[in-house]
């Protein structure tokens, strides 16, 4: 852990500006991009059992899991703000404090999942709607799953506060060991010992709580460096919650219209036939593919724009933002030129049906434009992150559903699928110009520091 940055420095120039967000980023990038390993070996150990019902259940219960904890991920971008200003102000007691608190709120909402999951595993099966053999399943997996909310919504809190520190490479070893105990006890559970959904959603449980403890393990080898330092209120600190919940209601709401605009996404396109729903499902991976290194320069931005507004070091800050701008262009341009010579073959590697395959390259210069129409609002999430800015984010992504999204879809249903996916990109045009204006405007105000650091 020692190789990264523990302390913030002062002086930040655009070279080293531009190392510093590699140095974070590319940690983040190769743990984004293990995220699918998982979900493939869940396939397929439950895809050579004898029903395909296991599979739809594993998938469905899956899919509901995803969205409910991804609800939840404010647990993660609030403490990442919070921990990197605070690192920024050489606070080291709010640094430990902000864990404290940040894993008391993740235990808490956990247990509250806990409670409730017999009216949410019922209401969430229903609106996904999978059949009556593949919901059963799907049932016999959530009710297992339910019991690692608290260790997942621990580690968003763990990793967020190492990221705010600066140690990107944390994360990375925390989803290496999630994947691999997932992987290793799905072959034990279900090949070994022939259990079906409730073994695969098992193994889950049984790695959220093995990451959980390694990354405690290694947050008590940080207290250990700071001499097992004692700080007062790390659990009881009322200011400290409530500067905790501000942030991360504002970030709750603003995941939800994000949620909203997915699922709506996936709605209209189910309206268009069962072709076009496939074919946008595909084309998504592609979405999913650039966000891998979007984000990773997003989170890198997050932790050193935080730090740079808790030093008040404007020319930092400066540096920061112009690297992390530079290094996603350039993600992003490499993306849209991948995605304009190679469209065609990956999505022919994704699918094999004619009809899915044609449609699909029909929207394609869509994938094309995307990256590059896109690049702002991942880098402006991470900036307004980073200084703590959530309720500007909560506003403009209301604004952008409300003000762009359902109105562009509305007047472009006649252009059917073009019509939706035009919708989509100006919902996420709308998001960065809506944040850029925001950003500007401080920025010009020359309040910039001063707002963040109350918002």
């Amino acid at each position: 852990m020692g190789a990264e940055y523990s302390s913030p420095d002062t002086g930040v120039g655009p070279a080293r500006a531009r190392r510093r967000v590699w140095a974070l980023a590319w940690p983040l990038i190769v743990s984004n991009i293990t995220v699918p390993l998982l979900g493939l070996v869940d396939t397929a150990v439950v895809g050579h059992l004898p029903d395909n019902r296991y599979l739809g259940g594993v998938t469905l219960g899956a899919t509901l899991f995803s969205f409910l904890y991804w609800g939840f991920g404010f647990l993660r971008m609030g403490t990442t703000g919070l921990t990197a200003q605070a690192l920024g102000r050489d606070d080291t007691d709010d640094v430990i404090r902000l864990l404290g608190q940040s894993l008391m709120l993740a235990f808490l909402i956990g247990m509250a999942l806990i409670a409730l999951h017999p009216l949410l595993i019922p209401l969430g099966l229903h609106l996904l709607d999978g059949s009556a053999a593949v919901t059963a399943e799907a049932d016999i997996y959530a009710r297992v799953r339910i019991a690692s909310a608290p260790a997942v919504l621990a580690n968003y809190a763990l990793i967020g506060w190492f990221l705010g520190r600066g140690y990107s490479r944390v994360t990375l070893l925390l989803m290496v060991i999630n994947n691999s105990v997932n992987i290793v006890l799905d072959l034990v559970f279900v090949m070994g010992l022939g259990m079906t959904t409730a073994g695969v959603a098992l193994a889950s449980v049984i790695a959220d709580y093995v990451t959980l403890a390694s990354g405690v393990g290694l947050a008590l080898m940080a207290w250990h460096g700071w001499g097992w330092r004692r700080v007062p209120g790390v659990f009881v600190n009322i200011a400290g919650y409530g500067r905790l919940l501000s942030v991360n209601f504002a970030l709750f709401i603003r995941t939800l219209c994000l949620l909203f605009a997915f699922a709506f996404f996936h709605s209209r396109g189910a309206q268009l036939g069962d072709v076009t729903l496939a074919a946008n499902a595909v084309l998504l991976q592609f979405v999913l593919l650039a966000s891998y290194g979007l984000d990773g320069f997003a989170h890198a931005t997050e932790s050193l724009v935080g730090q740079r507004i808790g030093a008040a070091d404007q020319p930092g800050f400066r540096s920061v933002v112009r690297a992390a701008t530079e290094w996603s262009l350039v993600t992003a341009g490499a993306a849209s030129l991948g995605f304009a010579l190679g469209g065609g073959a990956l999505i022919d590697l994704l699918t094999d049906l004619p009809a899915v395959r044609e449609t699909a390259g029909r929207f394609l210069p869509w994938m094309v434009a995307m990256p590059l129409l896109a690049v702002g609002s991942y880098l402006l999430d991470g900036l307004f992150i980073g200084a703590t800015r959530t309720r500007a984010m909560r506003d403009t992504m209301i604004a952008a559903v409300v003000l762009f999204y359902l109105p562009v879809w509305w007047l472009a249903q006649p252009l059917g699928n073009h019509g939706l996916w035009l919708a989509f990109v100006s919902f996420t045009v709308a998001r960065s110009l809506l944040l850029g204006a925001v950003f500007w405007r401080a920025w010009r105000r020359r309040s910039w520091f001063a707002a963040a650091q109350s918002a």
